[in-house]
């Protein structure tokens, strides 16, 4: 039994480091992009609207193949509108973050969302904690030690292991505190985002359509928004230069294919699960720093690593176990409503 535990997880474990990548990448060449002046609001537009774009054909044949055993009704429809309200200020402080500080700092502040991701699951009853099993001691303790590995990551450097002797290309910004706190709330955001998501899933589980259709109210929304704040029309516009790689790959790598593994993650597992894979985002942004831009690796970035993978694999091992007793039990209900003739057969 243990071992079919892992090979339910197995799939959607490969899909979430997937998924992590794409976050990271994402990241760094919006860093990049917006270096070069492309607005962070414009790219909440232009990404969502790309997204939505290569989701629909699909979309419409799973609701019109599957509308009749699996209808779109009123309540999905406005709880994927509470969806995008969220996504869209997620998304908008996740850019705008950056543009502050750096995809480093981006990805250090995503380990906040495990911790918010359990505290909003108890609330909402998603996660149990029973202080009599050992899993549940298993999953507070990884959570925690994966936020401590984070602050680790980020507060102390320690001495350089690996040095370059070469500047890193994203350097600090004179408004890295600031995006710090925004990026934050970027975390906040895309823990409830996991919650909201994951109520939604209960009660209509065709994920292609949710994500196409969060992909359109995030649009219109953020357009609204941006029409506001981006007054100069110039912003608008897009050259065939590194903007529109980084809208195109945005859109169908960092909007499209995250939303809909994220979604799919969340089906086969729930919340607390697929947030956990978020710390490894920081590894990965590491070492594409150090091997790809040159930067230093510093002792700190070693220990906070390896203080997150710790955390990873205790709630892993903590999920893993509850699956395995929720199996057992299962079958010791199933062996006890067997019928009596059976029995005496």
């Amino acid at each position: 039994m243990k071992g079919s535990s892992w090979k339910k997880m197995l799939m959607p474990s490969v899909g979430m480091v997937i998924t992590i990548i794409a976050i990271v990448t994402s990241m760094i060449i919006s860093k990049i992009a917006m270096s070069k002046g492309l607005s962070s609001f414009i790219i909440v537009v232009y990404s969502n609207a790309v997204a939505t774009l290569i989701l629909f054909p699909p979309s419409i044949f799973i609701f019109i193949t599957r509308s009749r055993s699996r209808p779109l009704t009123f309540s999905v429809i406005w709880r994927i509108l509470v969806l995008a309200l969220n996504g869209c200020f997620g998304q908008i402080c996740d850019y705008v973050g950056i543009s502050y500080s750096s995809p480093t700092l981006a990805t250090a502040m995503l380990n906040l969302i495990p911790g918010f991701t359990f505290i909003l699951a108890i609330t909402f009853r998603m996660e149990v904690i029973n202080w009599k099993s050992w899993s549940s001691y298993a999953k507070a303790f990884g959570t925690f030690v994966s936020i401590g590995g984070a602050f680790v990551l980020t507060f102390y450097k320690g001495p350089p292991i690996i040095n370059q002797h070469l500047t890193s290309t994203f350097s600090t910004q004179q408004k890295w505190i600031l995006g710090g706190v925004i990026l934050a709330c970027e975390s906040m955001s895309t823990s409830l985002w996991y919650i909201i998501q994951a109520s939604i899933l209960k009660i209509y589980q065709e994920e292609m359509v949710i994500v196409c259709l969060y992909c359109f109210f995030v649009t219109i929304i953020s357009t609204l928004i941006s029409l506001v704040v981006e007054t100069n029309t110039n912003a608008w516009m897009i050259y065939l230069d590194i903007r529109l790689i980084v809208i195109l790959y945005s859109g169908i790598i960092g909007i499209a294919f995250r939303s809909c593994m994220t979604t799919w993650c969340l089906k086969k597992t729930d919340p607390l699960f697929v947030s956990m894979f978020k710390p490894f985002a920081i590894v990965f942004a590491l070492l594409i720093g150090t091997f790809c831009f040159r930067d230093a690796f510093y002792l700190g970035s070693l220990v906070g690593s390896l203080t997150t993978v710790i955390g990873f694999y205790a709630v892993m091992w903590g999920k893993t176990q509850e699956k395995y007793y929720e199996g057992n039990n299962l079958e010791t209900l199933a062996e006890n409503n067997v019928p009596l003739l059976q029995n005496e057969a």
